[in-house]
């Protein structure tokens, strides 16, 4: 079985080498960047799982980083970034990031980050199967969903939310898990976001086709439901 290879981004030599080694250890193939440039080159050039990508870079930030590499893929992203600097943390998910780390870091959250965040994506596992709600036909590997012949378009945490949904469909879930499992689990933004991106999949799908898919369960949270 292939190994997952992972692009260690990082200008502080020290640091990287330490990741990586850590990786190492835990079975990944790893890669270094130590500046933007060259990270993004590697990133869109090499077939890798996964990209723990710094924030402050030389040559190009992180930030910038990110939003190219989003625009050609969505490979998975994890951001590193300094203590409290929540602006950054923010903009790195808005631009597209899974998840962040905060430095200075455990190693092993940073592995348990990694790990969650391949779950999510399916790793390095092969084909991802459709998944089918009623009319409604979600392609994880192409980040597609359509309804009867036509494409509904939806941003990167749209669609991750609904394909999380869709998982585990006919099965309520509680704002806190859809959190933990679309956001991260230790994201300390608003929690009625949920709710925000709910609204914006409902006016993308049940408004616009006349469908009922996605249901409150009071107390509980939400669930998308076969009709």
């Amino acid at each position: 079985m292939d190994r997952e290879k992972i692009l260690v981004v990082e200008d502080e030599i020290k640091l990287a080498r330490f990741i990586e080694l850590e990786l190492q250890h835990e079975g990944y193939d790893v890669m270094t960047a130590h500046d933007g440039r060259e990270g993004l080159r590697k990133a869109l050039e090499t077939n890798v799982s996964l990209v723990i990508l710094d924030v402050m870079l030389p040559g190009l930030n992180g930030m910038e980083v990110c939003r190219r590499i989003r625009q050609a893929s969505d490979i998975p992203i994890i951001m590193l970034t300094a203590k409290d600097d929540t602006m950054n943390k923010v903009m790195g998910l808005d631009m597209g990031a899974d998840d962040y780390v905060t430095k200075p870091f455990a190693i092993e959250e940073l592995l348990a980050r990694i790990r969650t965040v391949l779950r999510r994506r399916g790793g390095n596992t092969g084909h991802k199967h459709e998944l089918r709600v009623g009319q409604l036909v979600i392609d994880p590997e192409r980040y597609l969903v359509t309804c009867g012949r036509e494409t509904i378009e939806l941003t990167k945490r749209e669609f991750d939310l609904l394909k999380f949904l869709a998982e585990n469909k006919n099965i309520a879930l509680s704002r806190d898990r859809l959190l933990e499992e679309v956001w991260g689990f230790d994201y300390t933004g608003d929690t009625n976001v949920v709710d925000v991106y709910i609204r914006y999949l409902r006016s993308k799908i049940d408004q616009r086709f006349n469908t009922n898919l996605i249901r409150t369960v009071r107390g509980v949270g939400y669930i998308l439901e076969d009709e």
